[in-house]
């Protein structure tokens, strides 16, 4: 994520303000500048931007923002559609009249705009279902059913649809599962980050020979039965060998969720190494034998060599600077070689 500042006073604004502190200028992500821009007010519900490129536009702030304060995106004033370019891809939203669900479905957004931005940064911004039925992407967020003898809302991927139940949201539901699957680390930007690898892999690697030949070279063989491939994870948990091949324990249940968990963890590297740059962020430690970092590489510029150097030392501070809060690990992975080079590969499919 990059350093943003209000356009009025120049004071720091993050990506999900919709108003300045200093100032309280009115705030939102205007995509076609890619900037949290501050805005001023014309007539008729329509905004302005200050900045000098973003002369003669004008633009609406997003009919989710206006109706439910869940947004912070702002619309082109002469685009006929009221939702933003993020909120486009949400085609089932749960029920707002529930006290709990409108906070939910906000943390729910918040992720899908920091996946959108991610993808958009490494130029892979998805269609939409309503622009290509077929190969375009959409997001559900599904509560489970009052009904506790009723199917439970899974988490999942299927055909160009994210569904996410509403559970994720909630902190503690979340920390409850997380601990109940032992997995290290659980987060609903997590869930967006490994469900869009799902599609992902749909539309880079599936209909493509050769990049499906080094695919299953690296990750195995995907045909393989995949309900029965999860069955077994569940039932008897991951190989023993798991951490000298994979980068997580779910990653060793079936060459898909490999692609996945590989693929999300690729994102994680981008946006982090990003946010690091932009904040100008270095380690000079006093040894020699510690983790130095003259400085962050941009994640957008480079070789995948470039980005794993700087991700080694930058995964070291954090993890330490959480610990010295009394945190878990930020991180709480280990790459092996093989992980690594199925990084390298998501890389490679990527910039392709």
């Amino acid at each position: 994520m990059k350093v943003f500042h209000c356009d009025h006073c120049d004071g720091l604004v993050f990506f999900e303000n919709i108003a300045c502190v200093r100032c309280n200028n009115r705030l939102a992500y205007l995509p076609d500048l890619e900037v949290v821009g501050s805005l001023d007010p014309l007539d008729g519900g329509v905004w302005k931007s200050p900045l000098p490129r973003a002369d003669g536009r004008t633009y609406r702030l997003c009919a989710n923002d206006t109706d439910h304060n869940v947004c912070n995106w702002a619309v082109p004033a002469d685009d006929p559609n009221p939702l933003c370019e993020s909120c486009r891809f949400t085609r089932v939203i749960p029920d707002l009249t529930r006290p709990a669900y409108p906070p939910a479905w906000y943390k729910l957004e918040a992720a899908k705009r920091r996946l959108l931005y991610t993808l958009k940064a490494i130029d892979r911004w998805p269609a939409t279902k309503d622009a290509d039925p077929d190969g375009g992407l959409a997001f559900e967020f599904l509560a489970d059913p009052a009904d506790p003898t009723a199917p439970r809302v899974l988490t999942g991927h299927a055909s160009g649809v994210i569904t996410v139940n509403l559970a994720e949201a909630d902190d503690p539901e979340r920390e409850r599962r997380r601990v109940q699957l032992g997995e290290p680390y659980r987060t609903l930007l997590g869930h967006f980050r490994h469900e869009s690898g799902h599609h992902y892999w749909d539309r880079l690697v599936r209909d493509e020979p050769e990049k499906l030949a080094a695919f299953r070279g690296l990750f195995g063989d995907e045909r393989a039965d995949y309900g029965e491939a999860l069955k077994r994870h569940h039932a008897a948990g991951p190989p023993a060998d798991w951490p000298e091949r994979f980068v997580s324990a779910y990653a060793a249940a079936h060459p898909w969720e490999d692609w996945a968990e590989t693929w999300a963890h690729y994102l994680h590297m981008i946006d982090t190494l990003e946010t690091a740059a932009a904040c100008g962020l270095s380690l000079r430690p006093r040894r020699a034998d510690e983790p130095a970092l003259k400085a962050v590489p941009d994640p957008e510029v480079g070789s995948f060599d470039r980005l794993l150097a700087g991700w080694y030392p930058l995964t070291y501070a954090l993890n330490n600077l959480n610990r010295g809060l009394g945190l878990p690990d930020g991180y709480p992975f280990v790459l092996p070689a093989p992980a690594v080079d199925k990084l390298r590969f998501v890389h490679a499919v990527v910039r392709g």
